[in-house]
């Protein structure tokens, strides 16, 4: 067999080396699609778009959301390892349904896991953070002062603000399971469609940041955890209304 010359080294490499950017380039894409099926079916599951307990069809979603099968799937069983969504072996995928006990669960935890974040994050406040608990507080209390809020724009700034409170506590274990266990939380207020009219909100969040600028940890953890649960007893009595109606 002749030696190989060296232009036909150099195309054996340039045709290989194509081959490995054309194969990077199709995960690479395929990535992309199953990222964006995934965060677009977060976002639905989350807003209410299907209900607890509804059933995802492949082809409806591929409909709904022109993307293919395979990324589809692959977004769903993603959703399932974070709970939002059950796979029933054979018969496909579903929504998570929504129950007192679970609702109970996801309270205690994130109470437990948002205030390590809040120590940790006022341990190491700085001026920064203090802006920016300030600013997220500053565009939270213009939606909760107008007399009818857009309830999607105050989920976003209220989010903003809880964020920017624990913004400087370090540990990605506990940032990922804060946003896991806050996305479930708004899961249920957004199922429930609560009535802010029956408490004072915009008082518990300046308990809560009153108490963050003042560097008081205990009481910035008892406003917060009174937070939390003035809005689960909102949200239990709202859903036992509705599973009685």
């Amino acid at each position: 067999m002749p030696d190989p010359t060296p232009d036909s080294l150099a195309n054996a490499l340039t045709s290989a080396h194509s081959n490995r950017v054309t194969a990077t380039d199709a995960a690479t894409g395929h990535r992309t699609l199953s990222d964006q099926a995934y965060a677009r079916l977060r976002r639905d599951v989350i807003q209410g778009a299907f209900m607890p307990g509804a059933k995802l069809g492949i082809e409806q979603l591929r409909a709904a959301y022109a993307v293919g099968a395979t990324p589809l799937r692959e977004a769903l069983h993603r959703l399932s390892a974070e709970g939002f969504v059950v796979v029933e072996g054979q018969r496909g995928f579903r929504v998570a349904d929504i129950s007192a006990r679970e609702l109970r669960e996801l309270t205690e935890l994130r109470i437990v896991i948002e205030g390590l974040a809040l120590r940790e994050s006022v341990e190491r406040a700085t001026d920064d953070w203090e802006s920016r608990v300030v600013a997220a507080f500053h565009h939270l209390q213009k939606v909760e002062k107008q007399a009818e809020p857009d309830p999607v724009l105050w989920e976003d700034r209220n989010n903003a603000f809880h964020l920017a409170l624990i913004s400087q506590c370090e540990s990605r274990w506990l940032m990922r399971i804060y946003t896991l266990l806050y996305d479930q939380h708004r899961r249920y207020r957004i199922a429930a469609r609560v009535d802010r009219g029956d408490r004072d909100i915009h008082g518990e969040h300046v308990a809560m940041m009153e108490a963050a600028l003042a560097r008081d940890i205990n009481g910035l953890l008892t406003a917060h955890e009174a937070h939390i649960r003035n809005t689960v007893r909102s949200l239990e009595r709202r859903l036992c209304f509705e599973r009685s109606a």
